[in-house]
């Protein structure tokens, strides 16, 4: 199969994605993020798959890998890890944090590694200069 074959596949994949992801109820396959709101998907979805905040991103919740400067999530059971500088999750989180500064404002399950970490509800293991 020659290059163009592969790149018309792929792309053609690509296009699959984005027609099915309405149907999935608000739920997006990946987030590319300037600011909010300068960004691929309205912060009203989720993403389950990567998210990608060069500056700042907020969406409801975040499943897979949320990668960025600053990180936000909204409402909704986020999973998975976070990277980045500053991570806030307004509601419950299950995962790995990791970042400069961790917050979780409501149940946080697994484990934060940074310089601050803050949990609501804390259950598994902080690594940190501050704990709470």
């Amino acid at each position: 199969m020659s290059g163009k074959s592969y790149l018309l596949l792929g792309l053609a994949a690509l296009a699959l994605v984005f027609i099915y992801t309405p149907v999935q109820a608000q739920s997006r396959p990946i987030q590319l993020s300037l600011f909010t709101p300068a960004q691929i998907f309205h912060e009203s979805n989720s993403i389950s798959g990567i998210r990608l905040n060069l500056i700042y991103g907020r969406n409801e919740s975040v499943t897979g890998l949320d990668w960025g400067f600053i990180n936000h999530t909204t409402t909704g059971i986020s999973k998975g890890i976070q990277w980045g500088f500053i991570s806030v999750a307004d509601s419950d989180f299950t995962g790995w944090q990791d970042n400069a500064v961790s917050v979780t404002r409501g149940s946080f399950k697994g484990f934060q590694s940074g310089i601050v970490n803050y949990s609501y509800n804390m259950s598994g293991f902080q690594l940190g200069l501050i704990n709470y």
